[in-house]
């Protein structure tokens, strides 16, 4: 087991790291150029600034019984095909149970931004969003 982190706007690398640190499991986090991460632990892939340079790249490092985090519904999807657990920083574990739901969604959040115009709400990060991707990280961590 390993985790990939798609790390580029992750708010949790520090949570991440002392939890896998903890457990002596390894972390791969994929930037793209226009970032720098080191934090003494994980292993840091840096890929192209191209659309979804990061997401092709980790996705192709998938292997049944990986942990992947992203925010991102398609590479959760891939993750899960994979046969990997995937959740995103605020603790939502991602499942065949509730990704369909979260890609239909996400086309029709595209579909009005098309037309112009605005879907969702992009609310401010609380520490209950760190203490609920903690609680689920350590969750999948422990089998559960």
């Amino acid at each position: 087991m390993k985790i990939l982190v798609d790390a580029d706007a992750c708010p949790v690398k520090e949570i991440l790291v002392e939890e896998a640190r903890r457990r002596n499991i390894p972390v791969t986090m994929l930037i793209d150029t226009s970032h720098i991460l080191d934090d003494g632990y994980s292993t840091v892939i840096t890929v192209d600034q191209g659309r979804d340079s990061a997401d092709f790249r980790l996705v192709n490092l998938i292997q049944i019984g990986d942990i992947v985090v992203t925010q991102d519904y398609g590479v959760a999807a891939v993750s899960l095909a994979r046969g990997a657990k995937a959740l995103n920083q605020n603790g939502l574990v991602y499942s065949n149970g509730n990704i369909d739901r979260l890609l239909d969604e996400r086309a029709i959040g595209q579909k009005i931004r098309r037309a112009g115009g605005r879907a969702g709400k992009n609310r401010k990060r609380e520490k209950s969003d760190d203490e609920a991707f903690r609680r689920a990280l350590v969750s999948l961590l422990n089998g559960e």
